[in-house]
């Protein structure tokens, strides 16, 4: 492969306008790489290690959403309350904190804000496969480095002053937080999300447009939780006392504290790609991938 002087051909603060291409020459050679006027349509690769060649699979839906959002953003944010437009035109301040935010932090936070406030419009023929169950379940993924802590106090400060601003439509905004960390290591990094924090992120990048607004944010109740939390409670074998199973209401209490008796919650899961697990049947083995290449 051709390698170029620098891979890096575009600014991390504006919208991407240029990408490598790989283009493949003879069957011998191995595939240069051509810079093309474009955004990368989102997609992956898939290796075939059985004769070394690769294929891309496009991902319609992201692209699809990507549009919708930037169609969206382009008029204005129709739909959107008076606290998310305040947000929002500081967070494009760029004189507002010391560093702007990335083209790509703020592509994430404007896509979770434009699924829940834009107007029917914008996202018509959009449909989001959830898990069967009664939860909603969104992904925002980013690369690593690029800053989801900070996106994530972006979307707690856009929750919990919308849903203290308008208490009427908690289906949509919730001030109480859970966040599930994958482990002990992450789930300290995390404390910057607790806005009483000296190190907080509400802070440190100036996400709320005035101190009413900061105030107002430590009204929040968020919890910071480490995955193995949510595993049931195993009986003592010894235990004299025979509790049973924990319940769900018992598993509630215990996991959320105060949390449980609230109303609306919004879950954060930090490190999310172990959320997501194929069922049993789909699963194959590893006799299986080598045989498919994979």
């Amino acid at each position: 492969m051709t390698t170029p002087k620098s891979l890096i051909i575009n600014s991390p603060y504006a919208c991407p306008q240029q990408h490598w291409r790989k283009v493949a020459q003879s069957s011998s050679t191995s595939p240069k790489l051509e810079q093309t006027d474009s955004r990368r349509r989102a997609s992956y690769e898939i290796f075939d290690t059985r004769n070394n060649t690769s294929r891309e699979v496009e991902l319609p839906l992201v692209n699809q959403i990507r549009e919708r959002v930037d169609a969206w953003h382009t008029a204005g944010y129709p739909g959107i309350t008076s606290i998310t437009r305040s947000l929002l035109e500081h967070w494009h301040d760029s004189d507002a904190r010391q560093y702007p935010f990335y083209f790509c932090q703020l592509e994430a936070i404007e896509t979770l804000i434009w699924w829940v406030e834009a107007l029917p419009d914008y996202k018509q023929g959009i449909a989001i496969e959830g898990d069967g169950g009664a939860w909603e379940r969104l992904c925002s993924k980013m690369a690593t480095g690029t800053g989801k802590t900070t996106v994530m106090a972006m979307l707690i400060t856009w929750q919990v002053l919308n849903a203290l601003a308008f208490p009427k439509r908690h289906k949509e905004f919730s001030s109480n937080i859970l966040i599930i960390a994958p482990g002990l290591t992450v789930k300290e990094r995390l404390q910057v999300l607790q806005p009483g924090a000296t190190d907080n992120y509400y802070d440190a990048f100036s996400l709320c447009p005035n101190a009413s607004l900061r105030h107002k944010l430590n009204q929040m109740e968020v919890l910071i939780e480490n995955w193995h939390s949510l595993m049931p409670l195993k009986e003592p074998k010894r235990s004299v006392q025979k509790k049973g199973a924990e319940n769900d209401e018992a598993f509630t209490r215990r996991v959320l504290g105060k949390l449980a008796s609230k109303r609306g919650l919004l879950v954060i899961n930090d490190e999310a790609h172990h959320a997501y697990r194929k069922p049993a049947e789909l699963k194959i083995s590893k006799a299986q991938a080598a045989e498919q290449g994979i």
